[in-house]
C-alpha cells in the first residue's frame, strides 16, 4: 500500500457550532478519511475527502452479519496551539483486537494514526478550545461487499470521521445513579464482549433505556453466567474504592480492555494506591458498603474519562457512596487525566503525541 493520502478539500465548509454549548457527537468536521480493502489488493487507496453520505450497496455484508469495529479517542488543543492525541497506540492495538476477533483484516496502526494526524492539520480549526471540550476522532471498519453467504467480507472500508464534543455530562462532574442490570446480558467470555464492536452496544440500548426511564443514568453489568460478578457499567470500565484498596473486574474475555482504565490502573500504582485486577461479585459489593468501607465508585472511558457513581440499586438495595459526592481519588484521576490530554502537566510517559 502506498503511504501517500490523496486529499481533496470540501469547497463548501460548514459552520462550526458554538464551542459553548456543544453536545456529544452531534457535528461532524468538513472531511473525512477513507482507505479501502479487497482480499486481492490489501488495504489501498487512502484518501480524504469532503465529509458526505456513503453509498453501499443494500446487501453490504455489514448490515447483515455486523462485521463493524470500532475506536474513539480525542484530539485536544493545548495552549501553545498545538494539537494532542492522548495514547493513539493503544486505540491501534485494540482496534487490531477488535478486527481479529470478527474476522476483519489488521491494518497499520503508525498509517491510520498518520492519517488521523493529517486530517485533523486540514480540521484543525474545528478543534474547540473551551474548558471540558475536544475533537472526538472516530475510526470504524465496515464490512461492504455485497453478499449474502456467512462469512467474512472480502472488501472494507476504513473510515475516519471527527466530532467537536463538549463534556460527555453536560451537568458537569456530578456523581450518577446507577441500576445494576439483572435482566439482559451485555456479552459473555468467548463472545465478542473484549472487541469493541457494533453489535455490543446494539445488546446494551434496551438496558438503558429502560434505566433511564426509571431515572438511573446508566446499568451496571453482571457476568452472564452467574449474573453475580461485575462487568463494566454502561460502555465504560468499572472501578471501586474499598477500604483503601481499588478494585476493578479483571480482563476476562468479555470485557473490554479500555485505555482510560489502563492508565488509571498505571495512575494509582504510581501514587502508591493498592490496586487489585480481580473477579469481583455485587455481594461483595453490598458487604463492603454496609461495613461502611465502599468509599468511592468510578467509571473510565474515552468520552468521560472519568464519572463518579452516587448511587448504586441493586434488587432493593440502594448504595449511597460517599454522600453522593465525588471521591477524592475520582477528582484526582479526573484531573490528571485531563491535565495530561490538555498537555497542562508534564508526561512523564510519552502517553501523548503532539503535532
Amino acid at each position: 500500500m502506498s503511504d501517500e493520502i490523496k486529499i481533496q478539500l470540501t469547497t463548501t465548509p460548514g459552520n462550526k457550532p458554538d464551542s459553548s454549548n456543544l453536545s456529544f457527537g452531534k457535528y461532524f468536521t468538513d472531511h473525512m478519511f477513507i482507505m479501502d480493502y479487497h482480499t486481492e489488493k490489501g488495504w489501498h487507496d487512502p484518501r480524504i475527502v469532503p465529509y458526505a453520505p456513503i453509498a453501499l450497496d443494500p446487501a453490504a455484508m455489514v448490515f447483515h452479519y455486523g462485521q463493524a469495529v470500532f475506536e474513539g479517542l480525542k484530539a485536544y488543543m493545548t495552549d501553545s496551539g498545538k494539537v494532542l492525541l492522548f495514547r493513539p497506540d493503544k486505540n491501534m492495538e485494540r482496534l487490531n483486537r477488535s478486527n481479529d476477533r470478527l474476522g476483519i483484516p489488521e491494518v497499520d496502526g503508525e498509517f491510520v494514526i498518520q492519517a488521523i494526524k493529517t486530517l485533523i492539520e486540514i480540521d484543525k480549526s474545528w478543534i474547540p478550545t473551551e474548558k471540558g471540550t475536544s475533537l472526538y476522532v472516530r475510526p470504524f471498519i465496515i464490512a461492504t461487499e455485497p453478499c449474502l453467504g456467512v462469512r467474512s467480507s472480502y472488501t472494507y472500508q476504513l473510515i475516519v470521521i471527527l466530532s467537536p464534543v463538549g463534556a460527555y455530562y453536560s451537568g458537569g462532574l456530578e456523581p450518577v445513579k446507577i441500576n445494576v442490570e439483572s435482566s439482559y446480558t451485555r456479552a459473555v467470555r468467548g463472545g465478542i464482549g473484549y472487541a469493541k464492536a457494533a453489535g455490543n452496544y446494539a445488546a446494551s440500548i434496551k438496558a438503558q433505556e429502560n434505566a433511564k426511564k426509571e431515572g438511573f443514568s446508566q446499568v451496571l453489568w453482571l457476568d452472564a453466567i452467574e449474573k453475580k460478578y461485575i462487568e463494566e457499567v454502561g460502555s465504560m470500565n468499572i472501578f471501586f474504592k474499598i477500604a483503601g484498596t481499588v478494585i476493578t473486574p479483571e480482563i476476562n474475555g468479555s470485557i473490554l480492555e479500555g485505555v482510560t482504565r489502563d492508565s488509571v490502573i498505571t495512575l494509582l500504582k504510581d501514587w502508591g494506591v493498592p490496586v487489585e485486577e480481580r473477579k469481583l461479585s455485587i455481594e461483595e459489593i453490598y458487604e463492603a458498603y454496609k461495613q461502611g468501607q465502599l468509599e468511592e465508585v468510578f467509571g473510565t472511558g474515552t468520552a468521560a474519562v472519568i464519572s463518579p457513581v452516587g448511587e448504586l440499586h441493586w434488587n432493593e438495595h440502594t448504595m449511597a457512596i460517599n454522600d453522593k459526592k465525588i471521591g477524592e481519588l475520582s477528582q484526582k484521576l479526573y484531573d490528571t487525566i485531563t491535565g495530561l490530554q490538555a498537555g497542562q502537566l508534564p508526561d512523564t510517559r510519552n502517553w501523548t503525541i503532539t503535532f
